[in-house]
């Protein structure tokens, strides 16, 4: 922080005598062109002068012109009369627009005493002689006289207002010349003097501010000695595995953890490669997997392994790990080294597939009631049907009695084989018919439904088929349906429904082609308040008739066939219910870690 203030320190004394230089100019700037202004009135009370002195100059030329006619007679005397008539007309139009209010009268009551000479006394004196009579007339040529001594008169009061407001500008620009010299020398002594003040104290300040950094940063680090200490023991106790390595993936630290989980110390992996200290293979394929160092390398961001990662040790025992890995950037952004989080997850593994066994069991004995009761109808029909045929009967009632018997037989070898089915396991991923898969299903649970007194309505065109695990798929919706049942209650309405999705501009995996399954019921719905534990482990609305395993074991499955699941509920309004709604892709890469 000091050394930050010291350049600001610097920023600013070099700063300050710019910005007041700038502030001399703005205000030179300012009293020049009010100098300037004051130049140009003078300059506008010159051209009025001027404009006020060329009509007196034309006026003359026409009463030049005209005594000149009168003397001889001689039209070409009236030359000087008639040219000044435009040029007059063109400097009176000018003078009119840049009059002031106290010449405008005398310009007006000049125009009107030019205009009455004109036709009063010129134009009568040009007509007269025209006419071959004389203009010697003594009360003519004194009214001609009479109005030229006027037309002077106001043009010299013209002429001298504009000369007086000339004079009185050139008084002003004077003043305002030595106010500027006055502002600007006070200006210079005011500004000279605050820099040269601030200068001194921003530049003690910044002597200061140095001593203090020097300081500063003996002090600094030694804190950063304890610091480095404070973090070695704080590495030490964390609970997880931690790696530190340098830009080339090369090791610098390892904590105690890491040391019994790989079965190095760090004095031995120190500088090694990761890869031969942490060696990590897919447990399935036993193929090497990308280490986390070379994925953070690659893709220069936070990154995780996949499920199902083996670690193999030094002395060769091996356990599952889930690590994570983080670039260390220094202050320009660039990698200077990456730290690499795992952890043995192997009882973590067991117990979620104990979970998902338990469940899995959980689902059979919820549906075992169900199959003893559908395989027990038909076969107390056979029974009846086999003593019927025992007894008295024609051959046609025979006949019809062994036909009723095929129905009943297969309607339990049905029922046998779509129970063998729920829980038949693959190994690879095959192509699933839903409607079949999903015709089983509602077989299976019909004793359910009327138990429950719920009504099931089914949607299931034939022809969509989707690749994943069969049983697995089969206890999903086994476990939707199941639900939508119970939630509808006694009176109540399930659909199930099935609809194709076909391929999209494939911009994002929710745009490929494949199917969505919706299981619809017009229960109550799902209060807000439980929504967002829905998918939850252990987390259940059915007290100590569920297990609370069923949604979170269902997202798993489905987001291991790399599809989606989404509860969509209404708890109040005519529409009220919940919706499931199940997104599988047809030809899905599957994710054998789920979620």
């Amino acid at each position: 922080m000091e050394f930050k203030r010291f350049k600001r320190t610097l920023r600013q004394v070099l700063l300050l005598p710019i910005i007041a230089c700038l502030l001399l100019a703005c205000v030179l700037v300012w009293q020049i062109r009010g100098a300037n202004a004051t130049v140009g009135l003078i300059e506008e009370s010159d051209s009025r002068a001027d404009l006020a002195t060329r009509i007196e100059g034309l006026v003359v030329d026409e009463e030049t012109g005209l005594r000149g006619y009168q003397v001889t007679s001689d039209p070409r005397f009236l030359q000087p009369y008639r040219n000044a008539e435009a040029p007059m007309q063109q400097a009176i139009d000018k003078l009119q627009s840049m009059a002031r209010p106290d010449q405008k009268d005398d310009l007006k009551q000049f125009l009107a005493e030019h205009q009455i000479w004109q036709q009063t006394f010129a134009e009568t004196l040009i007509a007269t002689i025209a006419a071959g009579g004389h203009a010697d007339d003594l009360n003519l040529n004194l009214l001609g006289k009479s109005h030229m001594d006027s037309m002077r008169v106001h043009l010299d009061a013209i002429i001298a207002i504009a000369e007086q407001n000339r004079k009185d500008r050139i008084a002003l620009w004077r003043r305002q010349t030595r106010h500027l010299l006055f502002i600007l020398i006070g200006l210079a002594l005011a500004i000279g003097l605050f820099v040269g003040l601030f200068t001194r104290g921003r530049l003690e300040s910044a002597y200061a501010a140095f001593r203090h950094a020097i300081d500063l940063q003996r002090h600094r680090a030694e804190e950063l000695f304890l610091s480095e200490q404070h973090l070695r023991t704080t590495l030490s106790s964390i609970g997880d595995g931690v790696i530190t390595c340098d830009a080339e993936g090369r090791i610098q630290t390892m904590n105690p953890v890491a040391e019994k989980l790989t079965g190095w110390t760090e004095a031995e992996a120190q500088n090694l490669p990761l890869d031969d200290v942490f060696r990590i293979v897919n447990e399935t394929t036993r193929q090497p997997v990308e280490n986390p160092v070379a994925k953070v390398q690659r893709l220069k961001g936070i990154v995780t392994i996949g499920n199902h990662t083996t670690l193999l040790r030094k002395d060769g025992s091996e356990f599952s790990v889930d690590d994570s890995g983080a670039p260390i950037r220094n202050a320009a952004g660039q990698i200077t080294g990456i730290v690499m989080v795992f952890r043995d997850i192997t009882l973590q593994l067991k117990t979620r597939a104990a979970l998902l066994a338990n469940e899995k069991l959980a689902v059979a004995g919820r549906l075992a009631a169900t199959i003893a009761h559908e395989i027990h109808n038909p076969l107390d029909s056979v029974s009846n049907l086999i003593y019927l045929l025992q007894h008295e009967h024609t051959e046609e009632e025979s006949k019809q009695f062994l036909q009723m018997a095929q129905r009943e037989l297969a309607r339990v070898t049905q029922i046998s084989r779509a129970m063998l089915s729920l829980y038949r396991e693959s190994k690879a991923p095959v192509a699933v018919n839903l409607k079949e898969m999903l015709d089983d299903l509602l077989l299976l649970m019909q004793h359910h439904y009327q138990l429950l007194g719920v009504t099931v309505s089914a949607d299931l065109p034939s022809e969509i088929a989707v690749e994943g695990f069969p049983a697995e798929l089969r206890q999903v919706f086994t476990n939707l349906i199941g639900n939508a049942a119970e939630a509808a209650c006694q009176g109540g309405n399930v659909t199930v429904r099935i609809t194709s999705q076909p391929a999209q501009a494939a911009s994002s995996p929710a745009l490929e082609a494949g199917a969505i399954v919706e299981i619809t019921d017009n229960g109550p719905g799902i209060p807000p308040e439980n929504r967002e534990h829905l998918f939850q482990p252990f987390f259940t609305t059915k007290g100590e008739h569920g297990t609370g395993l069923g949604l979170w074991v269902s997202q798993g499955i489905i987001h291991k066939h790399a599809g989606s699941i989404d509860l969509i509920s209404r708890t109040d309004g005519p529409n009220h219910g919940t919706t499931a709604r199940v997104f599988l892709a047809a030809k899905p890469i599957l994710n054998p870690g789920g979620d």
